[in-house]
């Protein structure tokens, strides 16, 4: 099960792992308030989506729990969830590359990740390393 805390979620997000099948997102918060989750894909060089984007949030979601509203679109998907965190399956329409969407989240969530097939960011120091128009970044 990967982890996510809500340090790396919080503001611009933290890059994914590759995901291929079933996933279950566990989103927990000890705050007394709702909370947003969201899966975002990678935008292109100049910030947009176009015909080359991945369509990441294209899939079937399903199995929620204490989940008050989900929202979608090809790229983005965020779900509301109730006080004390919440959970659902989100199966893509195709693997998520590694580093290919950002998991975003608010209310101080953190959330935790178990999915069939899943490969982990390569990291420095607990660093994330994303490469970005060839060049690496250390986040």
């Amino acid at each position: 099960m990967a982890l996510y805390t809500a340090n790396q979620l919080y503001g611009a997000g933290t890059p994914c792992e590759q995901i291929s099948g079933n996933c279950t997102f566990d989103i927990t918060s000890s705050n007394n308030q709702v909370a947003y989750f969201t899966i975002e894909t990678v935008r292109n060089g100049i910030g947009f989506y176009d015909s080359s984007s991945a369509t990441n949030t294209l899939g079937f979601f399903s199995n929620f729990t204490n989940v008050i509203s989900l929202i979608t679109s090809s790229y983005i998907a965020s779900v509301c969830v109730g006080v004390g965190g919440g959970s659902f399956d989100f199966e893509p329409d195709e693997t998520i590359a590694l580093s290919g969407s950002f998991f975003r989240g608010t209310g101080g969530i953190s959330l935790g990740l178990t999915s069939g097939s899943t490969q982990f960011l390569l990291t420095e120091g607990g660093d994330f390393i994303i490469t970005e128009n060839g060049n690496n970044l250390i986040r």
